[in-house]
């Protein structure tokens, strides 16, 4: 049965709520939680997080993606599934657990060592709660996701809390972080019912793998890439440098990775099951664009614009050197939805062979970018990071147009009227910076003024995408009546 675009947004956007809300909260903690330990605490969280996450991706071998791309996938597909990544997270442990002493020797710091073996356990909970993500995925369970994660942010985040004013310092973040997986692994199991079988499908296993080791070596280059960063910076900057980066990158990424996540998520088995019909897939392809940097675009460049009065007022002085790096991953991030549903309309479309090709030709221009940005400074790095998803934008864009016939020009033309928008509302954001009030009265005005700007900015431009919101609004809004 076909599926409407009208269901792909409504489903985009139960789970763009979902995101938001349980991000704000998680973020509220965060806040909490920076404003009482040190950025060194975080730093060193920073590194074990590079070594756990490449674990994580391991263990996933992409079978997550195929789980949701296989149009059939039933109860053996999921256990069978389920067993394998059980299995290699036992693996993955026990090589973390060996090799932690000299991960603290390579870095001069003995507190990494019992950190990465504590912490580690977390692949454990990894790997059931990535097989129960693919079932919500599959069956589009997102209002029960929003449970899920509301109990797991809360309860974690009183641990996590408690813990930090208790002076447990870096302890109190691998309590957050461990209690927070192990809540969320609970809950499913309540409101998603899902159980793993004691079954094992050579037949099933071999059909996933061909699909989904291209898909785990794409997220395993992309991995390592990434974590290769931490990993120079920890070493050559120290901690603190690293926290400022990562807390950079962070603040933003709870803007950009909400709406990847929901863009992947509900687009992936949407376009899954259109994979026949290559114009629903791009009309959907094109309303997703538009939807994502609606509510993208301004957040990200209007946190350009308050970067400072947004660190002083929730984080305090101590955090300062880290605005110039959420400003420049604000710009990294505006440059991200539109790779990110292309990507997703590829894999969607069976072609997980040309992601890893396309992955494999950005790799080796970033690590040219990563090698002349390392020889220069923290803030290079950053840059560097801009300027390959400049690079990137072009290479994620270009087989849409031979799959589906939605070239660069294209999707860049559907997307600019709605960053013109944003830039404008920026400006205006930014004139209200000059009015003689406090960090946090300032903060408010901005926000409301900006918020009003922006609607009337989108209206004077007759966005497609803003007056498709407005009338899906108008339409619950009358369902209720």
């Amino acid at each position: 049965m076909a599926i409407s675009s009208k269901t792909v947004i409504n489903s985009m956007i139960w789970k763009l709520l979902e995101r938001f809300s349980s991000q704000l909260v998680s973020f509220v903690i965060s806040i909490i939680l920076a404003r009482i330990l040190m950025p060194t605490d975080y730093g060193i969280i920073a590194i074990i997080l590079v070594f756990i996450n490449i674990a994580n991706v391991i263990i996933d071998g992409g079978f997550n993606t195929a789980l949701v791309q296989k149009k059939d996938a039933d109860q053996t597909d999921f256990s069978t599934i389920f067993w394998f990544c059980l299995a290699m997270a036992g693996v993955m442990y026990l090589i973390l657990f060996a090799c932690a002493p000299l991960i603290s020797d390579f870095y001069n710091n003995e507190v990494l060592t019992p950190v990465l073996r504590v912490l580690g356990l977390n692949i454990f909970l990894f790997s059931f709660n990535s097989v129960q993500r693919a079932y919500v995925s599959r069956k589009m369970l997102f209002r029960k996701l929003f449970y899920v994660n509301a109990i797991a942010i809360v309860l974690s985040g009183i641990i996590g809390i408690a813990m930090a004013y208790a002076d447990y310092g870096v302890w109190a973040l691998v309590g957050h972080t461990l209690t927070s997986s192990l809540f969320c692994c609970i809950a499913m199991l309540f409101f998603v019912r899902w159980y793993p079988t004691f079954e094992f499908s050579k037949e099933r296993f071999a059909g996933l793998f061909d699909y989904g080791w291209k898909i785990f070596m794409t997220n395993f280059i992309i991995a390592i890439y990434g974590d290769i960063r931490s990993l120079v910076i920890g070493k050559l900057y120290q901690p603190a440098s690293l926290a400022f980066f990562d807390r950079g990158k962070s603040l933003p990424s709870l803007i950009m990775a909400n709406v990847t996540v929901s863009i992947d998520t509900v687009l992936l088995p949407t376009l899954s099951e259109e994979q026949d019909n290559k114009t629903r897939v791009k009309q959907m392809m094109r309303r997703s664009v538009g939807v994502s940097y609606l509510f993208v675009a301004p957040l990200l460049i209007g946190f350009i614009v308050v970067a400072k009065e947004l660190v002083l007022a929730l984080l305090t002085e101590k955090w300062l050197p880290a605005v110039p790096f959420i400003q420049i991953f604000c710009i990294v991030f505006l440059l991200m939805p539109i790779q990110n549903v292309n990507t997703t309309g590829i894999k969607s479309l069976g072609y997980s062979n040309i992601i890893l090709k396309l992955e494999i030709i950005k790799k080796v221009i970033e690590a040219i970018i990563l090698v002349v940005s390392f020889l220069i400074n923290v803030y290079a790095v950053a840059w560097g990071i801009v300027l390959y998803n400049v690079i990137c934008i072009a290479i994620n864009l270009s087989p849409s147009k031979r799959l589906v016939n939605y070239g660069v020009w294209e999707q860049l033309r559907d997307v600019m009227p709605t960053i013109i928008a944003a830039l404008l509302m920026g400006a205006v954001v930014y004139a209200c910076s000059f009015l003689p009030l406090g960090n946090i009265p300032l903060l408010i005005i901005q926000f409301i003024i900006g918020a009003a700007s922006y609607c009337l900015f989108c209206h004077i431009l007759k966005l497609d995408s803003y007056t498709y919101i407005l009338k899906y609004l108008k339409d619950l809004r009358s369902k209720g009546e």
